[in-house]
């Protein structure tokens, strides 16, 4: 049964995968920076520059989940399936994912912050280039 809006469970369900994202593209960091990789700094510096975007985003929605009192938990995980727990304003609602479906999402989000700090990148290049 739903007991979360939709907006609710829009910022919950960002809030889960944007985490689940930021892991990831710290690992890579990390990765990148271990690996065997030529010329390591235009990599390192576009996923510094997704993962403080993300981290700024994830900034906002704990924000709005505390107003709206949500919170989001693990329940269980397994190969084939993780299981969270959605709390809000005194109402639980559980929610199963496809764990293939989740690293969807989650390199989606990659793709989009991705893009985001790219353009924010060619914006900064655009204005530099017309001073």
């Amino acid at each position: 049964m739903r007991y979360l809006t939709d907006e609710e469970l829009g910022i919950a369900s960002r809030f889960l995968f944007l985490s689940m994202t930021i892991v990831v593209i710290q690992q890579d960091i990390q990765n990148i920076q271990k690996g065997a990789f030529k010329i390591k700094e235009p990599y390192i510096q576009l996923l510094e520059k997704m993962n403080a975007n993300a981290l700024a985003e994830r900034r906002q929605l704990r924000t709005k989940m505390e107003n709206k009192k949500l919170r989001v938990m693990l329940i269980n995980k397994n190969d084939s399936f993780s299981s969270y727990l959605f709390y809000c304003k005194g109402k639980e609602e559980k929610r199963n994912y496809f764990n293939p479906a989740i690293r969807k999402k989650v390199e989606e989000i990659v793709q989009e912050i991705m893009w985001k700090a790219l353009s924010q990148d060619q914006d900064q290049a655009y204005v530099f280039a017309n001073a």
